[in-house]
């Protein structure tokens, strides 16, 4: 484990492996050619975007709300097993 507040203190290209070493993939979708994937590192939200070789993390801001966040990847979400509970 990681804790976020090391992960933000890593270079760019670090961040990136760090991500998908320590983090938990969550959800992933494609914008334009990109493929967004996003995880949760201590807690937080990050996204990788990632193309041609090509790896970017980005973070949310502190008062970005859940639903704020997860909405762009509600349509590839499975969401049949939290309607029959």
């Amino acid at each position: 484990m990681i804790e976020y507040a090391l992960f933000q203190r890593l270079p760019a290209w670090s961040q990136a492996e760090a991500l998908v070493r320590y983090g938990t993939a969550l959800a992933q979708r494609q914008h334009n050619d990109w493929t967004v994937t996003l995880y949760v590192l201590d807690n937080r939200f990050v996204e990788l975007w990632a193309k041609n070789g090509l790896s970017v993390t980005t973070s949310f801001r502190a008062e970005a709300t859940t639903l704020e966040i997860a909405e762009p990847y509600l349509e590839q979400m499975d969401i049949t097993p939290l309607l029959n509970t």
